[in-house]
């Protein structure tokens, strides 16, 4: 079993948590899958936050503009009409607290480094991750009509 099998679980379980927790959201998982190095998502904003230390990787939250709208109204106690500052700092809280959530989660988790998190914003972007051997995780979360993405990629130090 390689690292990100062993980390499937640890990542849907610090996603529900955070989204139950702290957006007050029950979200329903789809089936986890590894994909190809190269993704192009129907969405409009993206979290990105680096791993180091016992791991080397990458955690990414990737949603539509309406679903980032709400989820950060339920943070803020306003929804915003644009993907604007309150948006890029609620989004990218949110795959900080799973990233940093995930410590608990796993044997070792406390030598594991997480970077501050980086947001990319616009329509159809894509993520393309070096290296022959990357497996992307990718998880899938609906809450209602709206789902969201979660991807990974990540190798032993």
């Amino acid at each position: 079993m390689d690292i990100l099998e062993l980390y499937v679980k640890p990542f849907v379980k610090s996603t529900l948590h955070t989204f139950k927790d702290f957006v007050g959201m029950d979200l329903v998982v789809g089936n986890p899958h590894f994909s190809g190095r190269t993704l192009v998502f129907d969405r409009d904003i993206s979290a990105v936050i680096g791993l180091s230390g016992a791991v080397r990787g990458a955690v990414v939250v990737s949603l539509q503009r309406k679903f980032a709208l709400e989820i950060t109204g339920k943070l803020i106690g306003s929804e915003p009409a644009d993907l604007d500052d309150d948006v890029v700092d609620a989004i990218g809280e949110i795959v900080n607290i799973i990233a940093g959530n995930i410590k608990q989660y796993v044997e070792g988790g406390e030598q594991i480094v997480i970077s501050l998190p980086t947001i990319v914003k616009g329509k159809g972007h894509k993520f393309a991750w070096p290296g022959k051997s990357s497996r992307i995780l990718c998880v899938s979360f609906k809450h209602g009509n709206d789902a969201f993405f979660l991807l990974a990629d990540m190798v032993k130090a």
